[in-house]
C-alpha cells in the first residue's frame, strides 16, 4: 500500500476508500488522524461485522492485518520525496505483485485474512460464485466510493483492481 501511495498513481482500490472517508470526515483535531489509522478503523468496522456474521472468518491473522495494516501505511508519511515516473511505475508494478502474493499467502494460511479482503472473501463463499469477478466488483465498488468522497483514483487503482484479486 505505501508502495502503491508513494507512486501517485493511484491507490489499491480499499485505500481509495480509505483516503476518502479520510478526507470526507471532519476529524477533531485532538483525534490526530492519520490513513492508517482511518484504514485501522474501518478494518476494525469490518471485523466486528464479520464476527457478527460468521465468526469463523475471524482468526489471529485478520486481527494482526487489521491492527499493523494502519501503523505500517502511516510510515508512507515519511517517504514524501517526489520520484520521477521511470521510478514511480515499477514501484506500481511491485505494489501490485506483494499484494496480490501477500493477499494469497494470507487467505491460503487459515490463519484468517485480513478484514478488507475478507469482503470478496465472504461474499464469494456466501454467493458461490468464482473468487476473482466478485474482488473485482468488491475492488470496484471501493475505489468508486472512495472517489465519491475525494479519495484519489488512477491507473493503479484501475491494475489494481482488475489484477490483483484475480491473480490472489
Amino acid at each position: 500500500v505505501t508502495l502503491f501511495l508513494q507512486t501517485n498513481l493511484g491507490s489499491d482500490p480499499f485505500n481509495v476508500f480509505v483516503q476518502g472517508l479520510f478526507r470526507a470526515i471532519p476529524w477533531p483535531e485532538w483525534a490526530g488522524m492519520t490513513h492508517g489509522r482511518v484504514h485501522l478503523l474501518v478494518s476494525l468496522l469490518i471485523m466486528v461485522v464479520l464476527l457478527v456474521v460468521d465468526r469463523s472468518y475471524v482468526g489471529i491473522g485478520t486481527v494482526l492485518c487489521m491492527a499493523l495494516g494502519g501503523p505500517i501505511i502511516d510510515v508512507e508519511k515519511h517517504l514524501n520525496e517526489p520520484l520521477p515516473v521511470a521510478v514511480r511505475v515499477p514501484m506500481l508494478a511491485v505494489g501490485c505483485v506483494i499484494l496480490a502474493f501477500g493477499m494469497t499467502i494470507v487467505i491460503r494460511s487459515q490463519a484468517g485474512t485480513g478484514p478488507n479482503d475478507l469482503v470478496a472473501v465472504v461474499l464469494s463463499d456466501k454467493s458461490g460464485k468464482p473468487f476473482g469477478p466478485v474482488r473485482i466488483g468488491v475492488d470496484l465498488t471501493f475505489a468508486l466510493v472512495g472517489f465519491a468522497l475525494g479519495g484519489v483514483v488512477g491507473i493503479g487503482t484501475i491494475i489494481c483492481a482488475f489484477l490483483a484479486g484475480p491473480a490472489a
